[in-house]
C-alpha cells in the first residue's frame, strides 16, 4: 500500500489541474476568508468561518481530488491492472487515496493554525474538533469514492464533483448562520450539517463534548451510505 500512495503522491505532484485544484484554489479561498474574518464573523461566529474553511478543503482538496484520481486511474488502465496483482481492492483503494488525504489533512491543520492566531484564540474544544473534522473528512473521502464510480473520466469529474462540492460549502454555511433552533432534524441530516454544527460548537463553546459526540453519527451515517454506493457502482475498468 505505501509503495502505491507514494507512487500516487509524485503523480499528483506532476499533475498541474490537480495541483491547482487541491492546493491552490482551496489555499486562495481560506485566505479570503481569513481576510475578511470579522465580516463573515458578524454574519455568524468565528466557529462558522471554522467551518466553511474545513469544508472547502474536504470539498475541493479530498473530494473533488479523489474523483479526478479515481477516474484517471481507471481511464489509464491503471486500476485494472492493480486488480491483477495479489492487493486486495480496500488496499489499491487506500493506496490511491492515502496522498490526498494525507496532503488534506496537513492543509487544514495549517489553515486553521493561521486562523486561530489571526483570530487572536483557538477553538474552546480542540478534541471535538478534530473529530468532527476527522468525520467531515472521512464522509467526504467515502463520498469521493462513490462519485468515482459514476465517473467516466478526469474531464466528467469536472461535472460529477461540482454539485455535492459547491452543496456542503452551502450547507455549512446555512447551518454556521443560522444555526439548528430550526429545522434541526434537516439540517443535520444533509451532508456536512452535523458537522458543521460540532465545529461551531468546538470553536466557539457552549456544548460538552459528551452531549455533541452523537452528532457525529448522521455524518458517519453518510460515511456507510456512499461505502454501500461504491460497492455497488464503483468499476474498475474504463465506462462506456
Amino acid at each position: 500500500m505505501l509503495p502505491l500512495a507514494q507512487a500516487e503522491l509524485v503523480q499528483l505532484f506532476r499533475n498541474r489541474s490537480v495541483l491547482v485544484t487541491s492546493l491552490l484554489m482551496p489555499v486562495a479561498v481560506a485566505v479570503f476568508f481569513i481576510s475578511y474574518r470579522d465580516v463573515f464573523t458578524r454574519i455568524g461566529s468565528i466557529g462558522y468561518v471554522a467551518a466553511v474553511l474545513v469544508f472547502t478543503i474536504a470539498a475541493f482538496n479530498l473530494y473533488a481530488t479523489t474523483v479526478t484520481t479515481l477516474a484517471a486511474r481507471r481511464q489509464g488502465l491503471f486500476l485494472k491492472r492493480l486488480r491483477s496483482t495479489a492487493a486486495s481492492d480496500a488496499t489499491i483503494l487506500t493506496g490511491l487515496v492515502l496522498p490526498v488525504g494525507a496532503i488534506a489533512l496537513v492543509q487544514i491543520a495549517l489553515i486553521l493554525g493561521v486562523f486561530a492566531a489571526a483570530s487572536g484564540g483557538g477553538p474552546v474544544d480542540a478534541v471535538l474538533l478534530v473529530a468532527a473534522t476527522l468525520a467531515a473528512f472521512a464522509m467526504m473521502l467515502a463520498l469521493g469514492i462513490a462519485t468515482a464510480g459514476v465517473t467516466n473520466s478526469p474531464e466528467h469529474a469536472q461535472v460529477t464533483a461540482l454539485p455535492l462540492s459547491i452543496g456542503v460549502i452551502a450547507v455549512a454555511s446555512w447551518v454556521g448562520i443560522t444555526g439548528t433552533e430550526s429545522m434541526a432534524l434537516l439540517k443535520r441530516l444533509l451532508p456536512g450539517g452535523a458537522a458543521t454544527e460540532l465545529i461551531v460548537a468546538a470553536w466557539d463553546g457552549g456544548a460538552a463534548l459528551t452531549g455533541s459526540l452523537p452528532l457525529l453519527a448522521p455524518t458517519l451515517a453518510w460515511v456507510l451510505v456512499a461505502v454501500a454506493v461504491a460497492a455497488k457502482m464503483f468499476r474498475w475498468e474504463p465506462r462506456r
